[in-house]
């Protein structure tokens, strides 16, 4: 089988984490995960890359916007999303692309960054947003227009959890799943796909409960809404689990699952990539539909040919 991709990978860009670490000193304690050395150590992640695999990587979140005014938080991703196509452009090897940043508590910039830095990057494939941003949903009307120029782009939207702060009881293995569901149900509810039918949003965790609950969507939903569910696009971040995965294909369509590892977190020190490589691997299909999971359906996404993938910025 060729090269595989690994549509949902993490890193922190050096300059940018201590960029923000000499605005806030706390950001360690707030997010352990800072400390895995694999996150922020190009040199040392590479020791642990499988040999025919290459990632797509999105900055891990840490959002300016939570921590600055509008005007520093649009300079900071700026100059994020730059190094985050270096990286990628100096290590191809490692890296197919990246997954640029925006800034949302300004949304012109956010705007400009999609038009002007992202879209004409061969080194980047579109944005990462998260199921909450400044205490909103990320279906609130607020950042529609986000969405549209998504869609108008032909950019991806890569959707990743983050905690609902007035909850108390947060925690890692239950709380992303429903923070993901209750997001892509709002953004149904919200007629995203009738608004914008060529959007490409791809969720975190194998699109979390949905599959699932999904006779629970039928019964419940309008037909409209039901069968916009399955217009998500998802990945394969559940550190293995075999029937989880045909569950997802069986629900979205093997041709909306893409292989995804949430690399390197999961397990140490680099991530699962072996053990969700396996699961998929001893899933009841054929080897034409494991190859698009494992690299065709992002190419498709992104219309990039096996020729593509080495350009420079």
């Amino acid at each position: 089988m060729s090269q595989k991709l690994d549509v949902f990978a993490h890193i922190l860009p050096p300059d940018f984490y201590h960029r923000m670490l000499a605005l806030e000193p706390t950001l360690p304690k707030k997010y352990p995960f800072i400390q895995i050395p694999t996150l922020l150590d190009v040199t040392a992640r590479k020791k642990h890359f499988l040999s025919d695999e290459q990632q797509v990587i999105s900055v891990a979140n840490i959002n300016p916007e939570d921590y600055v005014n509008p005007q520093l938080a649009q300079e900071l991703v700026w100059a994020a999303n730059q190094e985050l196509a270096e990286i990628v452009a100096t290590n191809k090897q490692y890296f197919y692309a990246g997954i640029g940043m925006v800034a949302m508590n300004n949304l012109t910039g956010a705007l400009e960054i999609m038009e002007k830095q992202i879209a004409p990057n061969p080194n980047l494939l579109g944005i990462q947003v998260f199921t909450r941003a400044l205490g909103k949903s990320i279906a609130d009307a607020t950042y529609r227009k986000l969405f549209a120029k998504a869609e108008e782009l032909g950019l991806l939207v890569l959707l990743h959890p983050v905690f609902d702060e007035r909850k108390a009881d947060n925690n890692l293995i239950f709380s992303w799943e429903y923070e993901l569901s209750q997001a892509m149900l709002a953004l149904v509810k919200g007629g995203i796909f009738q608004a914008y039918p060529n959007l490409k949003i791809v969720v975190h965790h194998a699109g979390a409960m949905v599959p699932f609950f999904s006779e629970r969507i039928n019964h419940i939903l309008s037909a409209t809404e039901a069968a916009d569910f399955k217009k998500f696009y998802v990945d394969t971040a559940l550190l293995g689990n075999t029937k989880a995965l045909e569950l997802a294909a069986t629900y979205f369509g093997v041709d909306h699952l893409l292989y995804g590892t949430d690399a390197p977190f999961g397990k140490m020190p680099a991530g699962a990539s072996s053990e969700i490589r396996k699961a998929i691997e001893e899933m009841e299909l054929d080897e034409s539909a494991k190859q698009a999971i494992f690299r065709d359906n992002l190419l498709t996404l992104v219309k990039r040919g096996e020729s593509d993938g080495s350009a420079t910025i």
